[in-house]
């Protein structure tokens, strides 16, 4: 049976050209980074194109990147690493109710140990409200964290306008951008950013890398102790592959967006258009203004998700009902219910996200087999 892959949100496939230049890597260019000698450092050089490729993605100086081990990472050492420093400026940050776990769980850890966190309300589209945020500020706020897009909705933050607010009041400002890195076009000194999140295996690199942009005039207090790599601040000998296929995978993302958001937003509107007129008794969730291209959230009144999923799957089709990191959980999504979903749409939620390899063809056989599998589930047949 052949596999239709519709879960690019949860990681995505490990590019051809990608793969091929990490292979020397592994067998040739082997060489331990901090190692003086010749395979050392071509190891090293690599490290550092990489680097720039990186850089170039996000419009900031190569040196302003840190190599990370992926996006949850970077999230806890953007949190811990700027409230421990600051611990005595202030104990306050500010975040969102729709956030990734790798946030909001850091966050529940810092308050667990002294620190205090406001959680933002977002509306039914899961933005949040700029008033909200600037009453939210204290003499106390340290850091306001926001994701770029949400992983589950692909409803797309006004991370400019929350660079500009975090800038006036003197507040550094971090952003999730795992989702959006190489699905919008980011400039973090156009939009204010002093730190960003972003993790490799969502496009189309490796698990297991990512990186951690950090303004140069920010410092922040590093959590791994060790040797002296990534300029003293994350101790362990580099993954160098890794490090290297990132780099590809971002200047391949950059060279492509255009191409590659068109496509993806073709494939979405197509699948929203053929299920709304194919099936009743849906709810579309998010902005369907600020949304990520490949993203789609569906929720169909009277269904079990897991039954969905099981029942899709027996056709080869792969998707999610939300993020893979609270898959199994039992709990209701966080962001379904900050949105305000109902819980007779919510438990029947389909996340479908788009990918460079799908095609019109994947999306007609997804919406044949998903509307017999809804009406098999609601009427028994």
């Amino acid at each position: 049976m052949k596999i239709r892959y519709f879960d690019n949100s949860a990681t995505t496939k490990v590019k051809k050209e990608v793969m091929d230049k990490m292979f020397p890597y592994f067998v040739e260019s082997y060489g331990n980074p901090s190692s003086l000698y010749a395979l050392g450092r071509i190891a090293k050089a690599g490290i550092e194109e990489a680097r720039k490729q990186v850089a170039n993605l996000i419009n900031c100086d190569k040196n302003e990147i840190y190599f990370t081990s992926g996006g949850t990472e970077s999230d806890n050492t953007a949190l811990k690493g700027i409230m421990y420093l600051n611990k005595n400026k202030g104990k306050h940050l500010i975040t969102t109710k729709i956030e990734h776990h790798a946030i909001l769980n850091t966050c529940k850890t810092l308050e667990e140990n002294g620190y205090k966190v406001t959680y933002l309300n977002v509306d039914k589209e899961g933005i949040i409200d700029l008033e909200e945020l600037i009453n939210a500020i204290t003499k106390d706020t340290v850091l306001i964290s926001v994701m770029f897009a949400n992983n589950e909705i692909g409803s797309i933050e006004p991370i400019e306008k929350v660079g500009r607010i975090a800038k006036e009041k003197g507040i550094i400002f971090h952003t999730d951008a795992v989702q959006a890195c190489g699905n919008v076009e980011i400039d973090v000194k156009k939009m204010n950013i002093d730190m960003l999140s972003l993790s490799g295996h969502k496009i189309g690199a490796p698990k297991g890398i990512g990186a951690l942009y950090v303004n140069k005039t920010i410092e922040f207090k590093k959590l791994i102790d060790g040797g002296h790599q990534e300029r003293d601040k994350r101790a362990g000998t580099e993954n160098v592959a890794g490090m290297i296929g990132l780099g590809e995978a971002c200047e391949i993302a950059k060279n492509n967006m255009e191409a590659h958001v068109h496509k993806l937003q073709k494939l979405r509107d197509f699948y929203f258009s053929e299920i709304q007129n194919e099936i009743p008794d849906i709810q579309i969730n998010g902005s369907m203004e600020h949304r990520l291209s490949g993203n789609s959230n569906i929720s169909f009144k009277g269904i079990d998700g897991n039954e969905l999923l099981m029942k899709l799957d027996e056709k080869g089709i792969c998707a999610s009902a939300g993020s893979a990191c609270s898959s199994g959980s039992g709990m209701p999504s966080h962001v379904l219910t900050a949105i305000g979903v109902t819980s007779e749409y919510a438990e029947g939620t389909l996340r479908v996200t788009f990918g460079d390899e799908n095609t019109k063809e994947d999306v007609e056989y997804l919406v044949e087999n998903l509307t017999q599998i809804v009406k098999e589930i609601r009427y028994g047949k």
